[in-house]
């Protein structure tokens, strides 16, 4: 075999390296443009984040208040009844505030947009100096 042949088989894992990595730059250059974006169409973005978020605070305010009121109507049945009766229709009050409760709570956790900024908490102190 030639000198000529052995060197270019020689090259051959390489080059096929290089062609696999080589096409990453790009799709890298791409996700980097897509991170900017217009600061007009960034406006427009907070403001609808603003506005969900508005409109999942005022979700909690009403179903907070339908909470109390179906609180304050279970406490009533249950005054109602006595030691030996438990009516069906407390169960059902009581499973219907859960309900209502679990949806309000999940709905809290809930926040559009991104992320607010929030303080770093400051490390704990330790009983050794460094």
């Amino acid at each position: 075999m030639s000198a000529k042949f052995l060197f270019i088989a020689g090259l051959v894992p390489f080059i096929a390296a290089g062609a696999l990595v080589a096409p990453a730059a790009p799709a890298a250059t791409a996700m980097q443009f897509e991170n900017r974006q217009d600061p007009a169409q960034k406006d427009l973005q907070d403001k609808m984040f603003r506005a969900a978020n508005k409109k999942r605070q005022q979700d909690i305010r009403d179903e907070t208040n339908k909470l109390f009121q179906l609180a304050t109507e279970l406490k009533a049945a249950v005054d109602k009844t006595d030691e030996n009766v438990l009516s069906l229709e407390v169960v059902r009050k009581a499973d219907e505030v859960e309900k209502l409760a679990k949806k309000v709570k999940e709905k809290m956790k809930e926040a559009i947009g991104p992320p607010q900024n929030e303080p770093t908490p400051r490390p704990l102190p330790t009983p050794f100096p460094r």
